[in-house]
């Protein structure tokens, strides 16, 4: 990687998606939690993959679509994540490159396969996502550049990193490294499984300030303070003294800032196609907002306009230049 500046460096897991839409009766009968994602073994891959229907193969993973959101709007981005130097681990690669994304990770030559993520689609938008992590686990702080990550304004960090244990030493080190060269560093918390599973960790890095700015859905935030009010969980949050971020679906997102709490409603769409990747998009669009210097409620809609690009069709990366998208709505 170069050491020009980048407005995000995003550190991930480099998955490859394969969807596919089915109906209910589906999730039943390969016992899938609706709405979740579960890590599952090659061996469950390979079986879910025969069961599955015709399947769209894309490259995804949140942050690296997040990155991609971030090109697609005029952003400087760059990624750091882990692929196999297989067929599908070449795909990854040339689909993020191809964006002006840099992506300067080695490849791993031996261990496991390039990851895959099974989504299945039901009729209603919802995703339920089955990942084989596969070569993402590889990712540690060998491999983290430090001149990268000093040349990024925001370093960009995805919660499902806390499941694979060296890539825990990877996202340190960027924090560190970060903070040392006058940059900020981001969270988002992922899902509310991955919540479930290092609530108290994702706690810590808020309060010791690891982390600068937090990105959250509402069941995550819920989650993160166990609580099932939303107002109780977000005035946990305001009290972290901490900017963040928290989308709510139909009801629209708002930010947490020293000076209050911005809100802002949802773009409209005709119809929810696929909800894969909203929360990412919507982080693409506020993170471009902010590196721009944009006022909070302008970053909220960027945010707002990528996720509605993103849901209406099938897929975690925008069918359409964003960059045009918000020119055309005046945003940009």
């Amino acid at each position: 990687m170069t050491s020009t500046r980048t407005d995000v460096l995003a550190l991930g897991n480099a998955i490859v998606d394969v969807l596919a839409s089915a109906e209910e009766d589906f999730l039943a009968a390969q016992k899938l939690t609706k709405g979740a994602m579960m890590l599952i073994d090659e061996e469950r891959a390979e079986q879910l993959y025969a069961a599955m229907g015709p399947a769209r193969i894309i490259s995804g993973g949140s942050a690296a679509n997040t990155i991609a959101g971030l090109a697609s709007f005029g952003g400087k981005g760059a990624f750091i994540g882990k692929v196999r130097g297989d067929e599908l681990g070449k795909l990854y690669r040339h689909d993020l490159t191809s964006l002006g994304v840099a992506f300067g990770t080695a490849d791993a030559t031996e261990g496991p396969a390039t990851a895959r993520s099974f989504i299945i689609v039901t009729p209603d938008g919802e995703r339920t996502m089955n990942t084989y992590l596969g070569a993402c686990q590889g990712l540690s702080a060998a491999d983290v550049d430090a001149k990268a990550v000093e040349a990024a304004d925001i370093v960009y960090l995805e919660g499902y990193l806390w499941d694979p244990p060296a890539a825990k030493d990877a996202f340190r080190k960027a924090s560190e490294i970060a903070h040392k060269a006058g940059g900020r560093v981001a969270i988002t918390l992922s899902d509310s499984f991955c919540v479930d599973r290092y609530r108290d960790e994702f706690v810590g890095l808020i309060r010791n300030r690891m982390v600068d700015l937090v990105f959250a859905n509402e069941h995550e935030l819920k989650s993160l303070y166990q609580t099932s009010d939303f107002d109780t969980a977000l005035s946990w949050l305001r009290s972290e003294n901490i900017l963040a971020v928290v989308t709510r679906s139909e009801k629209g997102a708002l930010a947490v800032t020293p000076d209050g709490i911005v809100e802002e409603p949802v773009f409209p769409v005709e119809r929810v196609v696929d909800a894969t990747g909203a929360g990412d998009l919507f982080a693409a669009g506020f993170l471009h907002g902010l590196t721009s210097g944009r006022e909070t409620r302008d970053c909220l809609r960027l945010g707002a306009l990528a996720a509605a690009e993103i849901i209406s069709h099938v897929g975690a990366r925008p069918d359409v230049s964003l960059k045009t998208l918000a020119g055309n709505e005046g945003l940009l």
